[in-house]
């Protein structure tokens, strides 16, 4: 009776006064069904922040081809692919600095600044005068957006622990969401002079600056963005001694006979010093993995659509940007339906590591059958390609939400803003990658068109297809560790 009584204490939480994080976790006790509007909030939010990432894809071809940087047709691909990596590349050297600002002065002042920066550079950008504004613009553009990271840990804490699942998705479905209608914003906005000469003038600021147009638009929704930040409560933990709201459950953990990450620093707060970030081996596994997709992700966003808009001869299908622009708007509506109404079903139904494996598996027979794809025309050309890129994306989305989930699983509340931080530079160093590497190997795919091996885009694809081959591989054990087995194994 005594040690129930004493369990009973110890579970007891204790709130602390003017602590943002308290007040989160009294409003999550009392939270009743899933909160809707701080979602929409933060979808909103992502969403302007993942707008701008892609949406250069659909005119970036012709973007490169306007500077006048490429001395053959076949080289525009190789120069778009630096212009898209450079964003990548800021956000490799600065993601774990805004993480550890996120858990020491909180989320919000970092996911203000992030779209703030949205606003300024991305409309910057679609100013630029020659390759080298574009490729700056694009790296500031990177760097000073270290939103996603928090954001993540953001989701994980305004919501009841039974919810984490669709809060996760939802920031997923924003996410992928933005790097499917950002492109689709470009490919319809772009040369509006050319598209629209009854509404927009030659003569006109977007007839000068023909792919401006599309990043405003952007640069405006990030306003709309930057003013909802305003509603977001901080969620960090602000105690005079710094310590965990759940300092109880911490002292109920520690009688219990397991493995134990934590450890006491000076000023009371915990922290996992025994085995850092980097000795977390459920949360390295989980990021190491969550890098080979994206790096795989990223170089097929652009090349997708560089290889829409290349011509017939080199084993395109000679799309405008409009017609790219059409194709990821429906993408984008299909995605949405399956983020927040079919995805959390699945993965209570699967788990999040299986859903990454299997969706993996399903990739590569999908991306074999693109260069049959484009022997194709007319009408069947269409529905084939409209089918294929919106189940691409649903099982790119899938793999990407599952190991969100895994990450912020992984450590503790106060760690998942450096942890997450960790896995944006990571997973930002392989999208640096993606993108040049996958333009480099289009525009020498495309001069095989008669190689015996693999000739022409068959190269392209089979590329990916062995880098998504990997990542399926590394879902298994003993590679990819799921915390809560690996604890209990503890």
């Amino acid at each position: 009776m005594a040690n129930n009584g004493l369990q009973e204490t110890l579970l007891k939480k204790q709130y602390h006064e003017n602590c943002p994080g308290c007040v989160v976790d009294e409003m999550k006790e009392r939270q009743e069904g899933v909160p809707i509007k701080k979602l929409l909030t933060m979808g909103t939010i992502v969403l302007s922040a993942a707008l701008p990432i892609a949406s250069l894809y659909p005119f970036l071809y012709f973007m490169i081809r306007d500077f006048h940087i490429a001395k053959r047709e076949e080289d525009i691909n190789f120069y778009a692919g630096y212009v898209g990596a450079s964003y990548m590349l800021g956000r490799t050297l600065t993601s774990i600095f805004w993480g550890v600002v996120a858990d020491r002065y909180g989320r919000k002042p970092v996911i203000f600044t992030g779209v703030i920066a949205i606003f300024v550079f991305n409309t910057l950008f679609g100013l630029s005068l020659n390759f080298w504004m574009a490729i700056g613009t694009r790296f500031l553009l990177g760097a000073l957006n270290g939103l996603l990271g928090p954001m993540k840990a953001y989701a994980s804490e305004i919501c009841h622990h039974k919810y984490q699942a669709v809060a996760l998705s939802s920031i997923s479905a924003s996410w992928a969401i933005g790097l499917i209608t950002g492109p689709a914003l470009g490919g319809f906005l772009a040369q509006p002079a050319e598209k629209y000469p009854a509404t927009f003038s030659p003569n006109s600021i977007f007839g000068r600056f023909p792919y401006f147009l599309p990043c405003l638009c952007i640069s405006l929704f990030a306003l709309i963005g930057a003013i909802c930040c305003f509603w977001l409560p901080e969620t960090l933990h602000m105690h005079p001694c710094n310590s965990s709201p759940s300092e109880s459950y911490d002292a109920l953990e520690a009688a219990l006979p397991k493995f134990n990450w934590k450890t006491e620093t000076k000023d009371g707060r915990e922290t996992a010093s025994a085995k850092s970030l980097l000795k977390n081996w459920p949360l390295m596994s989980s990021i190491i993995v969550y890098c080979i997709f994206s790096l795989h992700d990223m170089a097929y966003s652009e090349i997708c659509s560089l290889w829409a808009e290349s011509p017939r001869k080199f084993g395109g299908l000679s799309y405008s940007t409009q017609s790219v622009g059409e194709i990821l708007t429906i993408t984008g509506c299909g995605l949405l339906v399956f983020q927040l109404f079919l995805y959390p079903f699945v993965e209570k139904m699967l788990g999040p590591i299986n859903i990454a494996r299997i969706s993996g598996i399903l990739s590569i027979p999908l991306l074999t059958s693109y260069p049959y794809i484009a022997m194709l025309s007319g009408i069947a050309l269409a529905v084939v390609l409209n089918c294929a890129i919106l189940l691409k994306s649903v099982l790119s989305t899938s793999i990407i939400t599952g190991l969100f989930i895994l990450q912020n699983n992984a450590v503790e509340q106060h760690q998942r803003g450096a942890a997450n931080g960790i896995a944006m530079t990571a997973m930002s160093l392989f999208k640096a990658v993606g993108p040049a590497g996958g333009g480099a190997i289009l525009s020498w795919a495309q001069k095989r068109q008669h190689a015996a091996f693999f000739p022409g885009v068959h190269l392209v694809f089979f590329i990916l297809n062995v880098i998504e081959a990997i990542g399926v591989l590394m879902t298994f054990k003993p590679f990819l560790a799921d915390w809560s087995q690996y604890e209990s194994q503890n």
